[in-house]
């Protein structure tokens, strides 16, 4: 039933915060990242906003405040707080957002079982828990990236990881391309940015077996990959020359040698054997210039991840031990090189609800697959995420082309 995923999903962000300290949850450490207090409230206001304020016969909001204040970048709805401001909302305390969670909750669940919903509020309530689920994910990474902020390296995750075996050597893996189907099937939930379903002609290319590892990547740095400027595009040596970008976003060389890497599991000795992760656009593509290969096309990923099975991920990474295509899912998000734009045919949704892609198809790349990070059940061959070419927060890492 509806209300039960509802629940569930719901309870998975509280379950999410719940390692957190009440100031680790307001805190904000770049304007990128948001506290997890305003995830928290922000997944909520969708629901407030965007169904029970047009299906109540008697709406009230449970504070007025709130439709500013937990607004991301709906224009439509109106005035919003600035993004980068977000951590200094001390107030509303995280006990009122717990209670306003709890309140909406309670009104949603009164709506879903008052009888079998509609198809456009079975839609909709869809749409906002894959908005949740999103959010889940940024959780994660936000949280991770202020913890790294802090120089005891606080864990979130309080069990250890261990080393992990050695994985399989890579191999270039051939498809045969030709006039391919792109884009969501019909079957199950997809976002508009995935839709119409169209064809594309592929090439014949292969594609890596698995993600580029820590060790192959460490010898990428050792070989000098981020002094040679004949492999960067001009934008990334750009960030090299100015020393923005000199490793993985969190690695650091230890005193006496070697190299450590911050987790969720705290900081750690670098493990050869896991996927490199934390990469830039820029760094993934100077990378595969240096190894003599590409960064596949977004058509190309999906062409092979139809074959793929939907790997479930963890805290961290994990090595690739299986034989085939691997880690196309459940490890990191794999950036591509085509840049985010609507496929022929796109039409955003009407109002506010069709900001929630459409317009931020400009000077984005996109990245296929799924991370770690990403909630079960939120990963397809379809899925369509972006960022800009110098983001290096999310769980990102290198799927080779050629």
């Amino acid at each position: 039933m509806l209300s039960d995923h509802f629940q569930a999903v719901r309870q998975r962000s509280l379950q999410l915060a719940a390692p957190l300290s009440n100031e680790d949850c307001c805190a904000q450490s770049m304007p990128d990242a948001s506290p997890v207090k305003w995830h928290l409230a922000h997944t909520t206001w969708f629901f407030e906003t965007f169904i029970l304020e047009a299906r109540e016969s008697n709406f009230t909001p449970f504070h007025t405040a709130f439709r500013v204040l937990f607004n991301s970048y709906y224009n439509g709805v109106g005035p919003k707080h600035p993004r980068a401001q977000r951590g200094l909302l001390t107030r509303p305390s995280l006990d009122e957002v717990w209670a306003y969670r709890l309140d909406v909750d309670a009104r949603m669940l009164r709506l879903l079982d008052a009888g079998s919903p509609d198809a456009a509020l079975a839609e909709l309530v869809t749409l906002g828990l894959q908005h949740e689920q999103q959010h889940q994910e940024l959780m994660l990474t936000d949280v991770k990236h202020l913890l790294a902020h802090n120089p005891i390296a606080p864990r979130y995750d309080g069990e250890g990881m261990r080393l992990e075996a050695a994985p399989l050597p890579l191999q270039f893996l051939e498809f045969d391309g030709g006039l391919v189907e792109i884009g969501h099937d019909g079957r199950g939930f997809a976002f508009d940015n995935e839709l119409p379903r169209h064809r594309s002609y592929v090439a014949p290319f292969a594609l890596a077996s698995r993600l580029v590892t820590n060790g192959e990547y460490l010898a990428f740095i050792e070989a000098g990959g981020y002094r040679d400027a004949a492999l960067w595009l001009a934008e990334g040596w750009d960030k090299v020359a100015s020393g923005e970008l000199a490793a993985p976003l969190y690695w650091r060389r230890m005193d006496g040698g070697g190299w450590a890497e911050f987790t969720l599991h705290g900081e750690l000795p670098l493990d050869p054997a896991r996927p490199v992760t934390h990469l830039s656009l820029y760094e993934a593509d100077a990378y595969a210039r240096w190894a003599g290969a590409r960064l596949p096309t977004e058509a190309e990923w999906e062409c092979a991840a139809r074959l793929a099975g939907i790997e479930a991920g963890g805290a961290h990474p994990g090595a690739a031990l299986a034989a085939g295509l691997t880690q196309m899912f459940g490890a990191c998000w794999q950036w591509t090189s085509s840049s985010y734009a609507p496929y022929a045919g796109y039409a955003p949704a009407p109002g506010a609800i069709g900001e929630y892609n459409g317009k931020f198809m400009i000077n984005q790349y996109v990245l296929r697959g799924s991370s770690c990070a990403t909630p079960g059940g939120h990963a397809r061959a379809s899925y369509r995420n972006f960022f800009p070419a110098g983001t290096r927060w999310q769980f990102t890492g290198i799927r080779l082309a050629r």
